[in-house]
């Protein structure tokens, strides 16, 4: 059987839909205790650490927080191995616009498996600190020849990516993922679609703005993940109202992903 008609037949599998369908839940379990912990850092609710690495260990405090912590890998696995498929199955107009495709779809994959990775961790009693982890790839790649121009196009690839999210918020382009239904349903959760994916988009610009900034400085630890990055708003003019409609905005793409479990086409 060829590559494609494996994916295919392994897509068409109800087991494996149910797994993409948790993975879009507990993604959307994560945004929303990320939007949470960037709220309360905006109005001086408490502290904690706003990006996926402080939502699995508030998961892991909480009780039964190991037996979600599995659950979250496997949907975060699932999930990543569905768009692994889609990555093989990808078609375009043209070949370049299928390997643009593809490509898209191979990121959602590692992105998605990479946080599976690091809810492993946590649901074998380990821990993980995304800003170290990613002050330390900054670190590694501006040691490398080359590695500020590299630094640079990663951060600019981020804030491409974060201006993708907030087009396709404000063009609502993500009904286009789900079935949306009828009446008020369907109007709250384009509401929460639009609000969640312009707030993502806002992160992301942030995170990439903030490699750039440890490239050009060569200060690999300006480079911080999301939560640096969000805290990062907090000084902007009027940077606490921005954080804290940012964190709303996130808790709203977090109940979207939740309605997206439920709706999504797959």
């Amino acid at each position: 059987m060829s590559a494609t008609g494996a994916a295919s037949s392994l897509q068409r599998s109800p087991g494996f839909a149910v797994a993409a369908r948790l993975g879009h839940a507990v993604n959307g379990l994560l945004h929303l205790l990320i939007g949470v912990v960037a709220f309360r850092l905006a109005t001086g609710g408490g502290g904690g650490e706003a990006d996926q690495s402080g939502a699995l260990g508030s998961i892991a405090g909480s009780p039964g927080g190991r037996v979600l912590l599995w659950i979250v890998v496997v949907g975060l696995l699932g999930l990543g191995l569905w768009q692994l498929v889609e990555t093989v199955l990808a078609r375009g107009e043209d070949a370049k616009r299928t390997w643009a495709v593809r490509a898209k779809e191979l990121g959602k994959a590692v992105a998605y498996l990479a946080i599976a990775a690091t809810a492993l961790r946590f649901a074998t009693g380990g821990s993980s600190d995304s800003s170290e982890q990613t002050q330390s790839l900054s670190a590694r790649v501006l040691a490398a020849p080359g590695g500020v121009a590299l630094l640079v196009v990663l951060g600019l690839a981020v804030v491409a990516v974060g201006v993708y999210f907030g087009f396709k918020g404000a063009t609502k382009r993500f009904q286009e993922d789900i079935s949306v239904p009828s009446g008020s349903l369907g109007r709250g959760i384009t509401a929460l679609g639009v609000a969640g994916y312009i707030a993502k988009g806002v992160a992301l610009v942030a995170v990439g703005v903030l490699f750039v900034i440890g490239a050009v400085t060569a200060d690999p630890s300006r480079a911080t993940g999301l939560d640096g990055a969000l805290q990062s708003l907090a000084g902007l003019p009027a940077g606490v109202a921005v954080l804290a409609i940012t964190g709303l905005g996130l808790i709203a793409y977090g109940l979207y992903c939740g309605a997206r479990a439920r709706y999504a086409k797959l």
